[in-house]
């Protein structure tokens, strides 16, 4: 491949490296190899992930983004408005768009730096259950907001051990083969919430984590009856915002707005993924 032209993007402190990718210039063999070099700290460009823009016979055009361990993921909430934002700046699409996922077709709106997205409707929706772990019994809800995630709330949510818990969760036999994200929320106030997250592919502690967000927004509101919209503190210091209606338990009309920063624009050349 020749050097690529790549945009760097920041959602919320989850930090996203973009390529436009409808002339197929990125075509290397091993894609996850390349994804993962690409992605790596202190040795590339670094980022949580990587987003392509492709065309699309079903939308304005066709993302795949792929976490930072060379995975595929179906779905990245913060990774949507950059793409979105993306798109705009470089006159893919106008201020309103939709974009085709593998977890289906997302709807974006850019005002500014912000974006609002909305999602496809959740499913896999179990408000509160019991998993036994090694530091013992643990109350949990889970919910796919695109991708799965489990909820835990906490009134410590600085104390805990994010990076111990959150890796046993995630690959706890119940969640397998998949795995999941592992979120804890605490509660600020009747609108607010605060999480952490530890995402799957990245497999660490993130600044952000918007389809998290949402799932959280959502099981604290139906576990402690609180009414959306609600404001989500991410560990970034970041405020999503997330609205939805529920009724018996189903979501819909799912949105997700923050911003979408555009942080450089560059050009990687071989020895970026090449090592």
């Amino acid at each position: 491949m020749k050097n690529i032209i790549f945009y760097k993007f920041s959602g919320s402190g989850n930090d996203f490296i973009i390529i436009d990718n409808r002339k197929n210039i990125v075509t290397h063999s091993s894609l996850p190899r390349f994804v993962m070099n690409l992605c790596k700290r202190k040795m590339s460009a670094g980022a949580d992930g990587l987003i392509l823009i492709e065309t699309s016979k079903k939308a304005d055009f066709k993302w795949r983004f792929y976490n930072s361990d060379g995975s595929l993921a179906e779905m990245c909430g913060n990774g949507a408005r950059c793409a979105a934002r993306f798109a705009f700046l470089n006159k893919i699409t106008g201020e309103k768009m939709s974009f085709e996922t593998i977890a289906g077709i997302v709807n974006a709106e850019v005002i500014d730096e912000m974006v609002k997205v909305k999602l496809t409707d959740p499913v896999d929706f179990i408000p509160d259950f019991g998993l036994e772990l090694s530091s013992g019994h643990t109350r949990l809800g889970k919910i796919n907001t695109g991708v799965p995630h489990v909820v835990i709330h906490t009134d410590d949510l600085d104390n805990i051990d994010l990076v111990k818990l959150g890796k046993e969760i995630r690959f706890h036999d119940l969640f397998a083969p998949a795995g999941t994200n592992v979120n804890f929320a605490s509660i600020k106030d009747k609108n607010t919430i605060e999480i952490r997250t530890y995402e799957r592919g990245v497999e660490d502690e993130t600044l952000a984590c918007g389809t998290g967000s949402v799932a959280s927004a959502m099981i604290i509101a139906h576990t402690r009856g609180i009414k959306p919209p609600l404001n989500v503190i991410t560990r970034s210091g970041c405020i999503l915002t997330i609205h939805f209606k529920e009724k018996g338990g189903n979501f819909h009309e799912v949105y997700l707005e923050g911003d979408a920063r555009i942080i450089y624009k560059g050009e990687l050349f071989e020895d970026a993924w090449n090592y």
